[in-house]
């Protein structure tokens, strides 16, 4: 079952607290419990709350902290977009919406407002906030004051967007419409839009779009002179002034009319109770005394004895300037307001297929999981159970920041080779935040446990010709090092390569960390953060030309490390031919390597050989190898060599943005990883983190 659902419109008024609230109750009858989460909101009340949180808060009996239901206010956002921080934003909602996952079964995520300034910005915000939750959206239309086509058009485009960020569109529920026009409308969208979309309308309902007495008064800073008890939740259809005299004045007052009028005109006033009192005029929902004025205590005293049902408010403003203000009152609801809340919850009922929505939600399956989210899964994951990671390349600036960052982040312990002095200075040049009494910097050739190493290597590699001289000049290469303080157990893993080649910092691992039982071959994979998902691709690190024994071994282990990291494996063994249709020496060696796989461990979904497009494009899958289960879906890319990986993962990285986490190396008794020489600091800082996983013993 999906976890979530992401409630979405592209414009302010369009009805989406039915919707929000329909589905609430809905899940809740579905689902133990209920959560929700208001990613952006419109800046805080003056008592710091959003009237919408605590609508849904209160009325459902949330066990939720008010911040802990949204992120960030909207002037927030805007201000982090200008600074060119928006991926700050995307992250911090990332981090709110797992801390609510974590206490609840489902969570309802709604969109923001589209209120005020910076809206042209909000749509694409919301699809990248829906696309890097990885939930499915149910979008929502106001039909109010637009043609058919224009309603549709704008409709279609949002689901159209939605769609090509590679968020699932569930349903579509327009909204506001007269009344006459529902199946038309229904009948049009369908046509229009795929089948597996679910199609609502629903119609205008008048009482839940006025504003009511208590939203009037909340607008006006109004007071209430008399009827205090008089109906606060009076919705208020129209608006007049009361400026002339009442013969004519009593012609414009419709059903649930609400009068500003001077305090001073009495005689306004009390022809204005008499009307609402009299069977043969509207009823009223109330009056307001305009300019700070109030009527003489013989007309308040003739007012209370009259028994007035209607809620008389007083304001400071002066006439024109309460009604402007009044007339730009757009209608909310309300914790309190029990009628709209009841009215809403059933017309969502009523207008909607209930058993047929959760039956959508209930089986949606999402494509895969978001880059931003395996990142953010891979932190929270290092972050459980802190392991130490030993960084050899002490006087490196990625090393050196990237070592702050880890601090910061509480990723892991860090050891840095190197001198202490020479370090400090590095830092100090650098102006890097990095407190070198929060991390362990060690001499190898001055370490306490230098000779221990020695020693250790010399009976590792004695057989191979190794005698205490060549041993000792070994431990003095921080590669060795390094690798030593992993093989003993005084630290949990080691990350490297920024400065050193491949070799240089895995041949020590090769020569005493060794391969875990039953595996061969120690090989990498690269995590590939692609705009819409997570791409496994190996080898692109270590092995030149592979056998077809040592590919589906290969194969094995990544699908294996996929599995291990939270990414369901798909693995496509990749060649320049796809299916039978190729013949020749390395199309047959991939094919080969395959069948093994596929005798091993049938437990893997794998297809081979197959070319990279139909690896990863469904239409292209699907016509090349109809039926196969991963062709169009891989997960999990096998190249057929390291020249083909390598080029091919750069390429990608390159020309894409994608980042590129790795290699990691697989098959080691405990985790050596390498960096490319051309590693940034995000990569360094990636690397450690996976390093770290790989410590607790994934």
């Amino acid at each position: 079952m999906s976890k979530s659902v992401f409630i979405s419109t592209m414009e302010n008024q369009s009805g989406k607290s039915i919707i929000t609230l329909g589905l609430m109750t809905l899940l809740l009858g579905k689902v133990a419990k209920v959560g929700y989460f208001k990613p952006i909101i419109s800046d805080l009340n003056d008592n710091g709350t959003s009237n919408h949180i605590d609508l849904v808060r209160t009325h459902f009996k949330l066990d939720l902290p008010f911040n802990e239901c949204y992120a960030f206010t909207k002037s927030q956002v805007l201000e982090k977009r200008h600074e060119g921080k928006i991926d700050v934003v995307i992250d911090t909602i990332i981090d709110r919406y797992k801390k609510i996952e974590e206490k609840y079964d489902f969570i309802l995520v709604e969109g923001t407002d589209f209120s005020g300034e910076g809206v042209a910005t909000e749509l694409e915000i919301n699809t990248e906030i829906a696309k890097n939750l990885g939930i499915p959206t149910i979008i929502v239309e106001s039909g109010v004051g637009k043609s058919m086509e224009d309603f549709a058009n704008n409709l279609l485009a949002t689901a159209d967007l939605f769609q090509s960020k590679d968020v699932e569109v569930l349903a579509v529920i327009a909204n506001k419409l007269q009344p006459q026009n529902l199946a038309w409308v229904k009948e049009e969208l369908q046509q229009k839009l795929p089948k597996k979309v679910l199609v609502y309308t629903i119609p205008l309902i008048e009482a839940l779009t006025y504003p009511t007495i208590k939203e009037v008064m909340r607008a006006v800073n109004a007071k209430v002179l008399i009827g205090e008890d008089a109906c606060q939740n009076n919705p208020v259809a129209n608006i007049i002034i009361g400026a002339m005299q009442l013969r004519n004045f009593l012609n414009f007052i419709t059903e649930k009319t609400l009068i500003v009028m001077p305090g001073d005109r009495a005689d306004l006033l009390l022809g204005s109770i008499q009307a609402h009192m009299s069977k043969n005029y509207p009823s009223l929902s109330g009056i307001i005394l305009s300019g700070n004025l109030l009527p003489e205590d013989s007309i308040l005293k003739l007012l209370d004895g009259l028994g007035c049902t209607v809620p008389i408010l007083t304001v400071e403003s002066n006439t024109f300037n309460t009604a402007t203000v009044l007339n730009q009152i757009r209608p909310q609801i309300y914790g309190e307001n029990k009628e709209k809340i009841e009215a809403s919850i059933h017309t969502f009922e009523h207008y909607t297929n209930a058993e047929e929505l959760a039956n959508a939600l209930i089986t949606f399956e999402p494509k895969g999981i978001t880059p931003r989210m395996f990142q953010y899964n891979l932190l929270k994951k290092a972050q459980s159970s802190k392991k130490h990671i030993v960084l050899p390349e002490g006087y490196d600036e990625r090393i050196l920041a990237a070592a702050a960052k880890i601090i910061q982040h509480n990723v892991a312990d860090i050891t840095i080779l190197g001198e202490r002095d020479k370090v400090q200075r590095k830092v100090s040049e650098m102006g890097l935040k990095l407190d070198l009494d929060k991390v362990q910097v060690i001499d190898p050739v001055n370490s306490d446990h230098y000779q221990e190493y020695v020693n250790t290597y010399f009976e590792l590699r004695k057989h191979k010709g190794v005698n205490m001289a060549i041993a000792e000049d070994k431990l003095s290469d921080v590669s060795f090092f390094g690798t030593m303080m992993v093989y003993c157990g005084h630290a949990d893993g080691m990350v490297s390569g920024a400065v050193h080649t491949t070799q240089h910092t895995i041949i020590p691992a090769l020569q005493f960390v060794k391969t875990k039982p039953g595996i061969s071959l120690v090989s990498s994979i690269f995590f590939m953060m692609l705009d819409d998902r997570v791409s496994v691709m190996g080898d692109c690190a270590i092995n030149p030309n592979p056998t077809a024994q040592e590919l589906a071994e290969i194969a094995i282990s990544s699908a294996d490390s996929s599995k291990a990291f939270g990414i369901e494996p798909k693995v496509a063994m990749l060649s320049y031919s796809s299916g039978t249709s190729g013949v020749g020496e390395d199309v047959d060696r991939v094919r080969e390597a395959t069948e093994i796989v596929k005798t091993k461990r049938p437990d893997i979904l794998i297809e081979g050989p197959i070319q990279y497009d139909a690896a990863v494009d469904m239409g292209v899958g699907q016509q090349k190898l109809p039926g196969s289960p991963v062709a169009g879906q891989a997960s999990v890319l096998i190249f057929p060599d390291l020249n083909t990986g390598n080029n091919t993962y750069k390429a990608i990285q390159r020309e894409t943005g994608a980042i590129a986490i790795g290699p990691m190396l697989q098959g080691l008794n405990k985790p050596v990883n390498d960096l490319s020489r051309g590693c940034t600091v995000e990569d360094i800082f990636n690397t450690v983190i996976i390093t770290a996983i790989q410590a607790q013993g994934i």
